[in-house]
This record gives C-alpha cells, sequence and structure tokens, in this order.
C-alpha cells in the first residue's frame, strides 16, 4: 500500500528469522488470520440485531440509534487507509496486534457501556482497531504461507470468513441477545481477540517500507465525513434550516475540499487521486458506495421491522436473515463464472436492477406483512441483485492496476462500501424517523409507551407509523441502487477478459 516509496528490508523478528515453511505451525497461523478476519467482518452486522435490546436498556433516541451502526463504518472506512500505510512502515505484524488489541479493549468497553454515549465511543474505538487490522491480514499471508498449495487454502479460508461473517454475525447476534443479553455482543470478541493476540508470533513479518504517513489527509477527511453524516442526521431531527446543521454542512465541505488538496499535493497520499483515472476503477468506487449505502439500510431497517413490528426474538430475526445470505452465495457465484464472459455492466447492471425491484418489494410491507409470503421473497431477490454487483465491481477496483498498488486499490474499494453504508443510514434514517414522526409525533417513543402501558390502539398507531417510516427508507434505498446501475452503464466499459485479469483477494465487509 506504498508504492510511492522503495521498500527497505527490515531486521527479521527474532522468533521467525530462518524459518521455514515446514518450520512454522501453519495450522495456527491460519486460524490466527481467519477468526481476525470473521471477528472484525462480523461485527458489522452482530450489533444489527441487538440494536431492539439496546435502544430499551439505555433509552437511545431513534436519531441516535443509526449511530451505533454508522460510528463504526466511519471509523473503519475514515481510517483503513491509513491503517494500511501504518503496516506499511512499522510492520504489519505490529500493527495487526496493535489493531487487534485495541479492537478487544474497544469491544470489553463496548459491553459495560453504562449510556448510549460512551457505547458509541467504544464502537468508534471498535472501528479504529479493525482499520488497523484488517489491512494487515491478507498481506500477512501472503508473508507467512509458502506458495502453492499452502497459500492458496490460506486465501480461500479468508475469503470464506469474509463471506460467511455477515451471516455469522446475525445469527450470533440473535442466540447471544436472547440467551444471555446484549451486552455479550461486545464480550464475545474478548476470547476471540485474546487467542488471535496469542497466537500472532506464528505469523511472519513482512518488509517495511520508507515513508511517512497522511495525518493531514486523515484528519481532514474523516473529519470532514463526520461532519457530513452528523448534519444528515442532525437535520432530520432539528430541521434543515438549524444553524448548528448549517454549520456542519460548511465544516464538511471545508474539510474534505481541503482532504482533496491534500491529496493532490503530498508525496504520500492516503488516497493516490491517480488511481480514479481510469473510468472503469472510478465506476467500480462510485457503484460500491451505492451498494455500500443500500445494503446496510436494509440489515438496519430489517431488524427494526421484524424484532417490533413483527414481534421476532433476536434469534428468530437472525435465522430470518439467511435466505439474503443464500441469495448472495448463489449470485456471487454465478457471477465469478460469468465474469470471463460476460462484460461487467451487463453483470452488475442487471443485479442492481434486481436489488432495486427487492428493495421497491420491502416498501410495499404492512405491519401485517408475513414472512414466507413477502419478507423472505423479497431479502432472496435483493441478495441475488446485490451478489451480481459485487464480483464486477471488486475485480473492477483492482483490474490494470500495477501489482504493488493492488492493496491500496483493494482498500479504497472497501473504503467505499462502508462510507457508502455510514452516509446512506445516515440519510435513510433520516427519512424513516421524519416519515414516522409526521404520521404520529415521536413514533418510536410512543411504540415503547404503548407496550409498557399495553395500550393496544397506541401500539397499533406507532407500529403503523413506523412502517411507514421504514418502507419510505427502502424506496430511496431502491433509488440508490438505481443510480449505481446508472453509473455502471455510463462509466463501467471494461471488456470480459480485461474485468477478469488481475483479479485479487479484496476484503468486503
Amino acid at each position: 500500500m506504498s508504492a510511492d516509496s522503495p521498500a527497505v528490508t527490515a531486521p527479521a523478528p527474532a522468533d521467525t528469522a530462518g524459518a521455514s515453511p515446514r518450520g512454522r505451525h501453519l495450522g495456527l497461523a491460519l486460524f490466527v488470520i481467519a477468526a481476525a478476519q470473521l471477528m472484525v467482518v462480523l461485527d458489522g452486522t452482530i450489533t444489527n440485531i441487538a440494536l431492539p435490546s439496546i435502544q430499551t436498556a439505555l433509552g437511545v433516541s431513534d436519531a441516535n440509534l443509526a449511530w451505533i451502526v454508522n460510528s463504526y463504518a466511519l471509523a473503519f472506512g475514515g481510517l483503513l487507509l491509513l491503517g494500511g500505510r501504518a503496516g506499511d512502515l512499522f510492520g504489519r505484524r505490529r500493527m495487526f496486534q496493535v489493531g487487534i488489541a485495541l479492537f478487544t479493549l474497544a469491544s470489553l468497553l463496548g459491553g459495560l457501556a453504562p449510556n448510549e454515549g460512551l457505547l458509541i465511543g467504544a464502537r468508534i474505538l471498535q472501528g479504529v482497531g479493525a482499520a488497523i487490522a484488517a489491512p494487515s491480514a491478507l498481506s500477512l499471508i501472503a508473508t507467512t504461507f509458502p506458495e502453492g498449495k499452502p497459500r492458496n487454502k490460506a486465501m480461500g479460508v479468508y475469503a470464506a470468513m469474509a463471506g460467511i461473517g455477515a451471516t455469522v454475525g446475525l445469527l450470533l447476534g440473535g442466540i447471544l441477545t436472547d440467551a444471555l443479553d446484549w451486552r455479550w455482543v461486545f464480550f464475545v470478541n474478548i476470547p476471540i481477540g485474546l487467542a488471535v493476540l496469542a497466537g500472532t508470533r506464528t505469523l511472519v513479518e513482512a518488509e517495511r517500507h520508507q515513508g511517512r504517513l497522511d495525518l493531514p489527509g486523515t484528519i481532514t477527511g474523516t473529519g470532514g465525513l463526520i461532519a457530513l453524516v452528523y448534519g444528515i442526521t442532525r437535520g432530520g431531527e432539528h430541521g434543515w434550516t438549524d444553524t448548528f446543521t448549517l454549520t456542519c454542512f460548511v465544516v464538511a465541505a471545508v474539510l474534505l475540499s481541503a482532504f482533496l488538496f491534500i491529496q493532490s499535493r503530498t508525496g504520500h497520499p492516503m488516497m493516490p487521486l491517480r488511481l480514479f483515472k481510469d473510468r472503469n476503477r472510478s465506476g467500480s468506487f462510485a457503484t460500491m458506495l451505492f451498494i455500500g449505502a443500500g445494503m446496510m439500510a436494509t440489515f438496519y431497517f430489517l431488524t427494526l421491522y421484524m424484532q417490533l413490528i413483527l414481534g421476532y426474538s433476536a434469534v428468530r430475526t437472525g435465522f430470518a436473515n439467511l435466505p439474503f445470505s443464500l441469495g448472495m452465495g448463489i449470485a456471487a457465484t454465478a457471477s465469478s463464472k460469468l465474469i470471463t464472459r460476460v462484460p461487467p455492466r451487463l453483470i452488475a447492471g442487471p443485479g442492481l436492477l434486481v436489488a432495486a425491484i427487492g428493495m421497491f418489494w420491502f416498501a410495499t410491507l404492512t405491519p401485517d406483512s408475513s414472512y414466507a409470503g413477502h419478507l423472505m421473497p423479497a431479502m432472496f431477490v435483493t441478495a441475488l441483485g446485490l451478489g451480481m454487483g459485487f464480483v464486477p465491481m471488486t475485480l473492477g477496483a483492482v483490474s490494470g492496476v500495477e501489482h504493488q498498488e493492488t492493496g491500496i486499490a483493494s482498500a479504497l474499494l472497501n473504503t467505499a462500501q462502508q462510507i457508502g453504508g455510514a452516509l446512506g443510514l445516515a440519510v435513510l434514517s433520516t427519512i424513516a424517523t421524519s416519515a414516522a414522526n409526521d404520521r404520529l409525533p415521536d413514533a418510536a417513543a410512543s411504540f415503547y409507551r404503548g407496550v409498557a402501558a399495553k395500550d393496544q390502539g397506541l401500539v397499533a398507531d406507532a407500529a403503523d407509523a413506523l412502517t411507514h417510516g421504514y418502507t419510505l427508507a427502502f424506496v430511496a434505498a431502491g433509488v440508490m441502487f438505481l443510480a449505481g446501475l446508472v453509473v455502471t452503464a455510463l462509466a463501467v466499459n471494461a471488456r470480459a477478459q480485461e474485468a477478469a485479469e488481475g483479479a485479487a483477494p479484496v476484503h468486503l465487509g
């Protein structure tokens, strides 16, 4: 991730110097990397299932509830490039250890959090840890496992963890929340994190590079995104002409403009702008932004709908999401085979159209909708469409990139997905909350009051208002997928063979 700097070989760590592939504990090393990957990816969804329980326990408002998800995504996406650069400069194994330790500590703090402010702070810290650890995990496979079967096996397991992480998060989140308490969706990371840290001595350190961290770029870029997301969230709650809301938008514009200026002038940019000169790559990044926005919102609002409106338990909600994972798996497998024969826009474009149809299907939900006749088929259709979009956009991001820059191109794609999710959820939660409150003032609080007082009339009115808000958010998510379709049609013009060349594993989650 540091193509700008010449590589210099760092002294070999004492515990790995001279180690041969036969002498390494490759099985343990594989467990370490796979467990870390699983922990980072599943944390993007495990908290979703516990959101209604967290909201009740800590008295979180509807507007702030989205921040429990968004704070992690913003920190992860906003600092991912810096984390990769830190691994290049200070040693990937060392930064992997730092990231996992920070993530584990943050999980402990999140589980102990007595209020929403400290919980959101812990989620930010989790995102920072993930941003430091995740970029190094893939690189450590190359330095630890010999070429051939051992490395191929490790890559396969790594990719599998990325694929099943979301599903495991949904199921595990439901089981822990119902069987124990919502706090265990954070506590569960502690034994995993400690086990990973104990096994990191089996990993082989990579060569280090000269250069420096782009701290001005990190501060302006991440700060600008936080100001933008907060402004969107506050605007829906306090009005778009609110002085502080407008101030957030001005600050965001200034900081993001400064970020782009810094990236164009610094010798060691966090986000090399030259990677955006290729229209296919830029189109892939932009499309992934829209995919991330709609997909994160899907999990968020479906969780609230199933638990609050349909009365599902956390465990049942987790299992109810399985068709989503099944559809994604089927479509991604088919897309990976088609990509060598069909231009990527002819796979991703129809896929995004199918995903939009699924979202518009969700938009017809009512408080009495059935799972088998409505939720399940809409979920499967949406997942099929998204699965068709992921593979072409992933390959489009790394196709034609110099070998030494595939890491940063992959990281940029993941950054686009995370930042898109944070921005999308901010916009859609604002739409949902405003629409619900227009139909019934303070709809979420009214729902909980009705449940506590066993006032079925108030519960029914509030459920109708909340469902109205969710359905409008699904409409907006469908429009985001259609926007991604337009970008794909206009910007992605690679041929089938071009898209297939230079494919590299990419962390998505």
